[in-house]
């Protein structure tokens, strides 16, 4: 390995990503005076945070009465009572403060006709705990995430913060159960780059590509999770997976839930809007869980629409081509693209496709990463030094069991904003670092060797099918033990046939060969983990629909999962308390109650 080469960088915070979260942090962290560099594989704008479509939510009250109280109601029941309420509490109640302080950095939100941030319904949003339907979620038209991420961009320009850009960020620099740094590979020119920092924040988005159809980008790799396991941490609530209700057929392209909140309705064969028959209140606003599996019983009671009758159709033409145009550009654009559809005059084909991760590396309020420590000590958390993680990356658990529509720009909006804060309380500029062992790098070296000249008989494409076809029939919306048992022992030998992968490429140089290998690499780890946490927890909450154990069980199940995935692909779980007290006093803890929408 004496090939290799190191260009060496020092700052006091090196953040992986460059989506929403990771460029809030970084401006952040600029802004607050301390050297700060952004590694990132895609230019910032072309993060996956630019697909958001519908909103941010926040209790501003600007379209009707709202309170933060509210919100919190509405998230904690979202999340199937599986999201911690001192996190839940801290995001609803920073979310009117940080949307407005977006709106004053330069992010050009839809108007009312009196000049306010405009806002409309979503999914679960309700006002007096759960008695009206609130009006909460700020819009830029459809394009909510487009304009955030230009506007967080600019600023972190502004500040100075230093960018690599097309960097790929290949392990984390471990010592002694602190992260000390990571390295990443220049894809443009083929050098290695050793980061050097007092914090590392990993902000690098979900794996939603380990299903076949997902509304995610092929960069959402979940490259932060895979180097997370390779250091032997855990992730946690892996099984949760929303699945969102309105996936382009035959595309995965999301349409924005925003289509719905603008008066927008499902439909079976029969024309029915069936939604009134599994949530007589909240009807087509109902959170995405119950709409995802109520458009899945449709379809498997054979009411399904098309010529398959595998669909389900989407009504827009109701609202007239004014309403459309202004609010809903985008969605018009994309059903013409995507589905050759005029939404003006026909229905847009869809069906529930995988959206979102809801678990991820474990954290606290922070960001700081916790792993628990060993069961015979207790099994306490502990705060992992130097490592840190915000966005969908992260699991604050605000979302728990299941995140509701736009929730997900708010979080990362205030926890990737925390975390600056966090780090300017706790880091003192150009503070000296230590050295790094001699052997530093060498774990990352061999795993990059090894994959580089990787000579095998199945190329990388290959086996990542193989897996997105198990995660699409085995970890779908309805599970049962024997589908998830049939994932666990199939994902085990896709997961052992990426010793005998493919490399052709031998290069460094923009060699996408070699970088699909490592995402699919991450991707891997990440897969078994979501297969075997699923098979593991024996109840239904939230997105995780288990048809052997069809009711929620709080009194077994109340808890955390927290999964490792070895070398070899063998899983091991631990738990952790679900954080059901507040952070202050300002709101009761909400106790979990029956189902009711």
């Amino acid at each position: 390995m004496n090939e290799y080469k190191f260009i060496d960088h020092t700052y006091d915070v090196v953040v992986v990503g460059a989506g929403g979260a990771g460029l809030r942090a970084t401006f952040g962290l600029a802004e607050a005076g301390l050297s700060t560099a952004c590694l990132t594989k895609v230019f910032p704008t072309r993060s996956h945070t630019v697909a958001a479509q519908g909103g941010i939510s926040a209790a501003l009250g600007n379209m009707g009465a709202d309170d933060w109280r509210w919100h919190m109601y509405d998230t904690v029941k979202g999340s199937d009572w599986l999201g911690d309420q001192d996190a839940i509490e801290f995001m609803c109640k920073e979310a009117p403060a940080a949307v407005i302080e977006l709106e004053h950095y330069g992010v050009p939100f839809s108007r009312t006709e009196d000049g306010r941030i405009y806002q409309r319904p979503f999914g679960g949003m309700t006002t007096h705990f759960g008695k009206g339907i609130a009006q909460r979620t700020c819009a830029a038209a459809d394009r909510t995430g487009h304009a955030m991420l230009h506007t967080l961009y600019q600023q972190s320009l502004k500040h100075e913060a230093s960018f690599f850009i097309e960097y790929f960020a290949l392990d984390l620099i471990m010592d002694n159960g602190e992260c000390r740094g990571v390295i990443a590979l220049d894809m443009s020119d083929g050098t290695l780059h050793r980061f050097r920092a007092h914090r590392v924040i990993l902000a690098t988005g979900g794996y939603g590509r380990a299903w076949f159809s997902c509304t995610s980008a092929h960069t959402c790799t979940g490259d932060g999770g895979g180097m997370v396991l390779r250091a032997g941490l855990p992730l946690q609530d892996m099984e949760f997976v929303q699945f969102h209700p309105t996936g382009i057929y035959g595309a995965g392209c999301l349409i924005t839930e925003g289509s719905r909140g603008e008066g927008g309705y499902l439909t079976n064969a029969a024309g029915e809007r069936f939604m009134e028959r599994y949530a007589p209140n909240a009807k087509d606003l109902a959170s995405r869980d119950v709409v995802s599996r109520s458009m899945t019983i449709e379809i498997r009671e054979g009411r399904g629409v098309g010529k398959l009758k595998d669909h389900i159709h989407l009504h827009l033409e109701h609202l007239g081509p004014a309403v459309i145009k202004e609010r809903l550009p985008g969605i018009a654009e994309t059903a013409r693209i995507f589905a050759n559809v005029d939404v003006n005059k026909e229905p847009i084909p869809v069906l529930p496709t995988v959206h979102y991760n809801m678990g991820g590396i474990p954290c606290n309020v922070q960001g700081e990463v916790v792993a628990r420590g060993d069961a015979k000590a207790g099994g306490s958390d502990t705060v992992v030094p130097g490592l840190m993680a915000v966005g969908e990356a992260a699991c604050v658990s605000v979302h728990g069991a299941n995140r509701l529509g736009s929730n997900s720009l708010l979080d990362l909006v205030v926890f990737g904003r925390e975390a600056a804060r966090y780090c300017a309380r706790t880091v003192k500029p150009e503070t000296p670092h230590r050295a790094f062992k001699a052997d530093a790098a060498d774990g990352a070296l061999a795993r990059l060797d090894r994959i580089r000249h990787a000579k095998g008989s199945r190329r990388t494409a290959d086996i990542r099918l193989d897996m997105q076809r198990i995660m699409q029939s085995d970890a779908a919306v309805f599970r049962t033990g024997e589908s998830l048992d049939g994932g666990k022992r199939k994902l085990g030998e896709v997961f052992a046939s990426f010793k005998d992968v493919q490399v052709t490429d031998r290069s460094l140089i923009w060699n996408t060969d070699l970088i699909e290998t490592l995402e699919l690499d991450n991707l891997l780890g990440q897969a078994v983990a979501t297969m075997h946490s699923a098979e593991n927890r024996r109840e239904s909450r939230g997105a995780q629909a288990r048809e052997d154990f069809p009711n929620r069980d709080d009194q077994n199940w109340l808890k955390h999962t927290l999964c490792w995935v070895d070398a070899k692909g063998a899983a091991r779980f631990d738990y952790r308390a679900v954080h059901l007290n507040t952070l202050t006093d300002d709101v009761e803890s909400i106790a979990p109650k029956a189902r009711t929408y």
